[in-house]
């Protein structure tokens, strides 16, 4: 008899085991409220985080409160300085000193436009000017882009971005040179054509005699363009001499006008009193573009007034070196919003 009733509860148990496993599992339910918890998917995705809208011809900017900066060192005999280390920089905004979080002195890809003058006053040495460029494309890495802009009376779009130099070089040699000059119409349209760079890194390098008597833009104008754009601009000063220089008022102050717009974007003028000199420095000023240090640093005023910010670089030289020159941007412009 015992055995019997035995039997029959193990057989109770199995079968409530089996139908409880059949049946279809409740969620779980929460202690503190006895409702049923939501179980999360494993793809769920949530689908209301709002989108940025990239337009064309814009970067992307993960930190839009890292201000980077590029920075040039030489020595008392012009020769780039390299091998320093963070410690070796101190960065200030508006005269207060700011944390560097980032360095880096590593080769990236540019973006370079360059602005060539065929003016008439070059017709004697377009040529070198034509090797000059040729030496500064041999620098390029195979992941930078360049356009030209050439220029006499008017400013032209010879070639947009491309990766190929053999084009540019074909492009600067179907142009002679003659007429006016329109330097400040050229820069203009070369800093408006770099908004359309691929490169996070940007640069002009202008190849000119300097000077500009046929512009509808002022230095106003382009200063302002100059101060609003994150590009360098280096340029190869093709100079007559003092004596000369008997044209407009306009044309004697070329030298003064590339060196301010130049230096405040990092960048400076390289003068050249002979054009056999001028291939030896367009390589000059590649090879400087491949050795700068760049430096980022998140700013302590955090108010977006659209004002702007000068910055001043200044050096902890190691022991042992000579007075080095250090060559930045001057300032920026807050962000509006």
């Amino acid at each position: 008899m015992f055995s019997v009733v035995v039997l029959l509860f193990a057989c109770l148990v199995v079968t409530r085991a089996t139908i409880l496993a059949a049946s279809p599992q409740s969620p779980a339910q929460d202690p503190q409220t006895d409702k049923p918890k939501e179980e999360a998917k494993k793809d769920d995705v949530r689908k209301n985080t709002p989108g940025q809208v990239i337009k064309p011809g814009r970067n992307l900017k993960l930190d839009v409160d890292l201000a980077l900066v590029n920075v040039t060192v030489t020595d008392p005999y012009n020769r780039l300085v390299t091998g320093l280390d963070m410690d070796n920089f101190r960065v200030f905004e508006d005269n207060i000193e700011q944390e560097v979080v980032t360095f880096s002195a590593e080769d990236v890809p540019i973006s370079i436009g360059v602005i060539f003058d065929f003016s008439g006053s070059m017709s004697n040495k377009v040529g070198k000017a034509r090797e000059a460029a040729v030496q500064f494309f041999k620098t390029a890495n195979p992941q930078d882009e360049f356009f030209l802009v050439s220029f006499n009376e008017r400013a032209e779009l010879t070639s947009s971005f491309t990766n190929s130099v053999e084009d540019l070089q074909s492009s600067l040699m179907l142009t002679s040179a003659k007429g006016r000059t329109a330097l400040l119409d050229a820069l203009y349209l070369g800093l408006s054509q770099m908004r359309g760079a691929h490169n996070g890194k940007r640069a002009l390098l202008i190849l000119s005699d300097g000077g500009d008597n046929h512009s509808r833009y002022n230095e106003n104008d382009i200063k302002r363009l100059v101060k609003e754009a994150d590009t360098q601009l280096y340029a190869i000063g093709i100079f007559d001499e003092i004596g000369y220089r008997n044209r407009t008022p306009e044309e004697l102050n070329g030298p003064s006008l590339l060196s301010e717009i130049t230096e405040m974007t990092g960048g400076r003028v390289f003068p050249v009193g002979h054009v056999e000199e001028l291939p030896d420095i367009a390589s000059k000023i590649g090879m400087e573009l491949r050795n700068q240090y760049v430096l980022g640093y998140r700013p302590s005023n955090k108010a977006h007034d659209a004002r702007w910010r000068k910055i001043k670089i200044k050096l902890r030289a190691p022991k042992g070196l000579p007075p080095l020159n250090v060559y930045s941007r001057t300032g920026y412009y807050a962000p509006s919003h």
